[in-house]
């Protein structure tokens, strides 16, 4: 037998697809603890209690009445085989029916190594009470609080394989197409009593390591006790990852993440990876075991994608770059973004393409169409021809990557997006002073980052701005040193150009031109400044323009 392919499973931040609906005490336990049942808005008791997949602590036998999976199984009765047994009305098992009103069943013996089963939820609250949300009390403080993310893949994986059912009716949707490695790169959950250092590489042997919220794991949920990764959390997922497709072992990974966010991740590691293996990104409008939950079958899909090799070339290389891979369509990671908050709600960008294929029923999953912009082990930006260093601003050395070869934090740039539109002077006679948003950035930039930029989103389709005081400031930031780029607004189709100044980020949205000049800025460095920076002379303005050409050439490639 053939050993099945390896696939690494990468958790990022703020993952809904991770991320599990409130664990509520059920009926039956309040019932059994003397706790007021719960009930519905209009006084009615549920008419069921919710079941949720747990453990058994020890074998149990269960009778199953026969023919109650399906409506329609006893009209097919004669194609059966007879039951196990019979239950009389006092509940008593025998192997023959003794009464003409015994019932039927097959008796089943549940084991714990079965895997988990769905169950009532028995739990309550330290002082005996029901739970009835993620926190003790609403608005308690994060030690009142249940997490509700999982740490990482492999409890969603289990759940997915033991009661996720295909269309042929059989289970193990994963583990029979591939191995997985679980990689707790950006978590959405975390350990904060201390995680064992045997699965930890930043603490000492026999060392118990807390994790904290907001540093080393990033949830949504509770709202109020919402985190988001931090700019130079890019450092750390690029060197994690570009260091885990690199070992050999795997076909291919799988990034979860928050599905607002997911889009431009996978776009930074289109760019940034250096590697021939393909990325998928995965993410869920509806949380795990909620009702239509749409983030099992993207990650099946995904497995089927990697296990697939559909990407691959005639050398095994991936010919389509990262992929976003979302209710059975394939989309390329340059052109895809969120468009609504429901199942199928990923739209393509740009108005020329975007959508690579699709998966299908039954079928492996096909591309029709592949991206011609370069990406991973073709980019320009990828972290191989990243250089060690570069001149920032104020003309310092900017470290880029260390002697490993791996990214620091600090060369992660600071770039702003500014947004403009029409009627945006407050008078006729308005001046740059009323720009203070704008001058406040120029100026903590040149006194306090290392490298920096802007993404100014104007009109469409040209990204051209509609005041002569806001193009002054950004010219004023472009001979400070800060490279600006234009796209349109929105999901522009038309192509932003560029000038001898200003990137022209073409069809890019300006999320995604973001991330294109973050990656520019690591590659060529901030742009000569002039010793006057609103009056530069011709030779500032010439030394501009060539460098200006370099980071253009990349917008128009990748």
């Amino acid at each position: 037998m053939a050993a099945k392919p390896r696939i690494a499973h990468l958790t990022g931040a703020n993952a809904t697809i991770q991320n599990s609906p409130p664990l509520v005490t059920s009926n039956k336990a309040r019932a059994q603890y003397g706790l007021p049942i719960r009930r519905e808005a209009d006084g009615s008791v549920p008419r069921f209690d919710i079941l949720r997949a747990q453990r058994l602590a020890a074998p149990a036998v269960v009778y199953v009445e026969q023919f109650s999976a399906h409506p329609l199984e006893r009209d097919a009765a004669e194609l059966y085989a007879p039951p196990d047994g019979y239950l009389d009305k006092d509940k008593r098992f025998s192997k023959t029916r003794t009464q003409a009103d015994d019932k039927p069943v097959y008796r089943i013996e549940l084991r714990p190594e079965d895997g988990l089963y769905p169950l009532p939820y028995m739990a309550r609250q330290a002082d005996g009470g029901a739970w009835e949300d993620d926190c003790a009390f609403p608005g308690a403080p994060a030690e009142k609080a249940r997490q509700a993310y999982y740490p990482d893949g492999s409890r969603l994986f289990e759940e997915i394989d033991r009661l996720g059912v295909g269309d042929k009716g059989t289970g193990n949707l994963i583990a029979s197409r591939a191995d997985i490695d679980f990689f707790r790169v950006l978590p959405s959950g975390g350990y904060t009593k201390g995680l064992p250092a045997r699965e930890r590489t930043d603490v000492g042997e026999g060392d118990i390591a807390p994790e904290r919220l907001g540093r080393d794991f990033f949830p949504y949920r509770p709202n109020h006790l919402a985190v988001s990764p931090p700019r130079p959390a890019l450092a750390k997922i690029t060197n994690e990852v570009q260091a885990i497709l690199a070992s050999g072992t795997y076909l291919g990974a799988i990034w979860t993440q928050g599905s607002p966010r997911v889009e431009e991740t996978v776009y930074w590691f289109n760019l940034l990876l250096d590697t021939t293996l393909p990325v998928c990104g995965n993410a869920a409008q509806r949380t795990h075991g909620e009702i239509s939950n749409d983030g099992p079958k993207n990650i099946v899909d995904s497995v089927d994608y990697i296990t697939s090799r559909v990407w691959a070339d005639r050398a095994g290389r991936n010919r389509a770059g990262m992929v976003l891979i979302q209710e059975q369509q394939i989309f390329a990671a340059r052109d895809v973004q969120k468009g609504d908050a429901r199942p199928g709600g990923y739209v393509t960008t740009g108005g020329h393409g975007g959508l690579l294929g699709a998966v299908r029923h039954g079928e492996p999953p096909v591309l029709t169409y592949l991206p011609g912009t370069r990406h991973s082990y073709l980019s320009e930006v990828n972290l191989t021809r990243l250089p060690a260093s570069v001149t920032g601003l104020r003309g310092a050395a900017v470290a880029i990557k260390d002697q490993l070869g791996r990214l620091t934090a600090g060369a992660i740039a600071r770039v702003a997006i500014v947004k403009d539109g029409n009627y945006t002077p407050d008078a006729h006679d308005s001046g740059p002073e009323r720009e203070v948003d704008i001058i406040a950035l120029l100026e903590h930039n040149a006194r306090h980052e290392g490298l920096a930029g802007f993404v100014v989103e104007g009109q469409s389709p040209y990204g051209s701005m509609t005041n002569a005081v806001r193009h002054a400031l950004m010219r004023r930031a472009v001979y400070s040193g800060m490279p600006v780029a234009r796209v349109g607004r929105g999901n522009n189709d038309g192509f932003s150009p560029g000038t001898p100044e200003l990137i022209g980020g073409g069809n890019l949205t300006a999320t995604k031109a973001r991330l294109l000049l973050m990656a520019c800025l690591m590659k060529f460095g901030a742009l000569p400044a002039a010793a006057d920076p609103d009056r530069p002379n011709a030779t500032e303005k010439a030394a501009v323009a060539a460098k200006v050409a370099a980071y253009q050439a990349v917008f128009d490639t990748h």
